[in-house]
């Protein structure tokens, strides 16, 4: 069957209501209005938070209708562990992710699954994700890192507060953009986000607006979003050109991300990326290579923060391990075992890209209930898979690292937790993504006690990404950690594919 360019599904395939067979039998919420669909009561700057709330009331399956277009959601871990299967699903690329194809176009996080360039680009880049590789990333990290600790000295000596998204947006740019390209953006030594940062916020926003307007109505109603948007997306094009020329020029760097792209064919047929498609890999990787860690990260440190007695034990961990060690080293991360449940009880609570969906490959029976058409598909919701009472028990809103040890871990089903996606289209960084959190929140332990404010109430804010809204956070240094012998937190840990 034909697909379009413009969806990579089926020709002719508007909506999901066409291919559900028996889409009656699906749950949505009351009170829908014709035309309209179900608006009654939704805030349309929190749709996903607007979608767990009718989840937590319609079930483990259930359906929205937005302006004549019907979307099926899903959160069951039953379910989603069917999606699961290669054989008969695979990435949709839709909702606000298709939204972003006119500025990251057939890059690894917005290609269809029928662009050649998502394997050929995959291939090319696996191998920048290695451990020698990620080893070899380690330092530039670490003085990253070193740059925000320098940061948060000079608030605290001043006795001011720190913005914890907005520094922690910093730090993710300057890592990847460093790392990954060669190039620093000087997000320390600015007073203002960068440009390119703000620029990326108005394309993620203006991505989730589409959504919250009727298709035909869009070019009326955003109309001076539209205009901004385009602006936005040529200020990314010009900021990726500018690196990619500087790189050309010097005639290479020390192997990273952009020397892969630009001098790395692929192994078996010999092909390189194009010009315009390294361009749309610099900004995927610039984009989503920073935001979804940035909101990790703050999330990780609002719940230290809120935890007193869980930020000590991750603490005791760090400074038992390092020690007096002023620059730990690559092994030595990976030894944080406890730090890095902290992460991933953060992750589950608040998966920074709280949403993947998946289409039929053919017409298949979804858990054994549910038929799907070929090109049918549906948005699996993170954050209420994470909290499903049958996996995770009862107090599932409980912030508790401990659900991340060995034995846990071992005992739940698969596909119960997945912050980086699923399948052969997962997030190709994730590995980088936890090393880097990991590292950070080490040495943020080892160097400060958190004082969160008494009043401050979580706030998430969306956009495609989540992330704490007007999180800041007070800090006292602490003293130096006596020398100790750096011992292996002898627990296990998570390992994520």
């Amino acid at each position: 069957m034909a697909q379009t360019r413009e969806t990579g599904l089926p020709k002719g395939f508007r909506g999901a209501e066409q291919g559900w067979p028996e889409l009656d039998r699906i749950p949505h919420p009351p009170r829908r209005l014709p035309l309209l669909g179900d608006v009654i009561g939704v805030d349309r700057h929190r749709p996903l938070q607007d979608s767990m709330r009718f989840g937590r009331e319609l079930g483990p399956i259930f359906r929205r209708r937005a302006f004549g277009n019907e979307f099926v959601f899903v959160w069951g871990s039953r379910l989603v562990a069917d999606l699961a299967d290669e054989a008969r699903f695979a990435k949709h690329v839709g909702l606000g992710v298709a939204n972003l194809r006119p500025v990251a176009g057939d890059g690894l996080f917005t290609a269809y699954n029928h662009e050649p360039n998502w394997q050929l680009a995959h291939d090319v880049l696996a191998p920048g994700f290695s451990r020698e590789a990620m080893e070899g990333y380690h330092g530039m990290m670490l003085e990253v890192a070193e740059r925000l600790t320098g940061h948060w000295d000079r608030e605290l000596a001043a006795g001011r507060t720190v913005d914890v998204p907005g520094d922690m947006t910093r730090l993710t740019l300057e890592t990847i953009a460093r790392t990954g390209f060669g190039h620093g953006f000087g997000s320390f030594e600015r007073d203002r986000p960068h440009p390119f940062v703000t620029a990326m916020v108005g394309t993620l926003t203006y991505a989730q607006r589409l959504n919250s307007v009727p298709t035909p109505l869009a070019p009326l109603l955003l109309r001076g979003a539209a205009r901004r948007n385009e602006a936005d997306i040529a200020r990314l094009n010009r900021t990726v050109d500018d690196v990619v020329a500087a790189r050309r020029r010097s005639g290479g760097g020390d192997g990273d991300l952009l020397d892969r792209m630009l001098e790395t064919a692929h192994p078996r047929t010999g092909e390189r990326l194009s010009a315009e498609n390294v361009r749309k890999q610099v900004i995927t990787f610039l984009v989503a290579g920073h935001e979804t860690t940035s909101g990790a990260l703050s999330f990780a440190l609002y719940y230290l923060a809120r935890h007193p007695d869980v930020a000590a034990r991750a603490r005791a961990e760090v400074d038992r391990i390092w020690g007096d060690t002023p620059r730990p080293g690559y092994d030595q991360v990976a030894k944080l075992r406890y730090v890095r449940r902290v992460l991933d009880e953060s992750l589950r609570l608040w998966p920074t890209a709280p949403a993947y969906a998946r289409e039929a490959r053919h017409d298949t029976v979804l858990a054994g209930e549910h038929p799907m058409r070929r090109g049918a598909w549906t948005l699996v919701l993170l954050p209420l898979l994470h909290r499903d009472p049958q996996v995770w028990g009862a107090d599932a809103e409980r912030f508790d690292p401990d659900r991340f040890d060995a034995k846990a871990v071992r005992s739940r089903p698969a596909h119960t937790f997945k912050p980086f996606g699923t399948g052969a289209r997962a997030c190709i960084g994730r590995q980088f993504a936890l090393h880097e959190a990991t590292l950070v929140l080490g040495l943020l332990l080892r160097r400060y006690e958190l004082r969160p404010d008494p009043d401050y109430r979580l706030r998430v804010t969306e956009r495609l990404t989540v992330m704490p809204e007007g999180l800041r956070l007070g800090l006292e240094r602490r003293t130096a950690p006596a020398t100790t012998a750096a011992t292996p937190a002898g627990d296990g840990s998570l390992t994520i594919g």
